[in-house]
């Protein structure tokens, strides 16, 4: 069995290898335009992304092949704030999270050659009041610009920032470990299996 993990990111890569899963993990994307119609409602982004990006990766799934693709946003006040432009945006983005609450939403799309379905993960997070002396230093030092919101829980800024989240933390990492396992478990068994 292989999973194939449409995603750049390792970070991915890494958090669904830590479920222990007997399939080979392989990770493979094609570059798309992360663009979604203006009327969807923003909490349904992440969905319709991620089954967005698995179109182009579907004509070669062999059936012991279960391709996982996945979108991760960040909504505040109804707006969704993607990964920043430049430094600029990014100082902008995580001064807009701070002293407040705002949603991570990831959207996870699993297919195999005779089925697919999506499901849909938010966790709440809540930042104390940063200064615009950390806000720099994170931006500095880390370099956000790969990631939805400006920011990493994983990082710096997670442990000195983030006083709360409620719901999935791996979620806000970009992939919503409990779920995800759960569907694979009832929906594709042969997948699920344990090393």
């Amino acid at each position: 069995m292989r999973i194939i993990l449409g995603s750049k990111s390792p970070r991915r890569r890494e958090l669904i290898q830590s479920i222990g899963l007997e399939a080979e993990i392989v990770l493979k994307s094609i570059e798309i335009d992360e663009i979604f119609p203006q009327e969807i409602n923003p909490r349904e982004v992440a969905s319709y992304l991620a089954e967005l990006k698995s179109d182009p990766l579907i004509t070669s799934l062999n059936s012991d092949e279960l391709l996982i693709t996945s979108d991760t946003v960040v909504l505040k006040d109804k707006e969704i704030l993607g990964k920043p432009m430049n430094r600029e945006e990014a100082i902008s983005m995580i001064q807009s999270l701070s002293n407040s609450r705002h949603q991570v939403i990831t959207g996870v799309h699993l297919r195999t050659s005779s089925k697919s379905l999506t499901i849909s993960n938010s966790t709440d997070v809540i930042f104390d009041e940063l200064t615009n002396e950390e806000v720099v230093y994170y931006v500095d030092k880390y370099k956000p610009f790969d990631k939805a919101g400006s920011y990493g829980i994983q990082e710096w800024i997670g442990y000195i920032g983030v006083s709360k989240i409620h719901g999935c933390y791996y979620n806000v990492m970009g992939l919503p470990l409990n779920a995800l396992y759960q569907t694979m478990k009832l929906e594709f068994p042969p997948f699920a299996s344990l090393k």
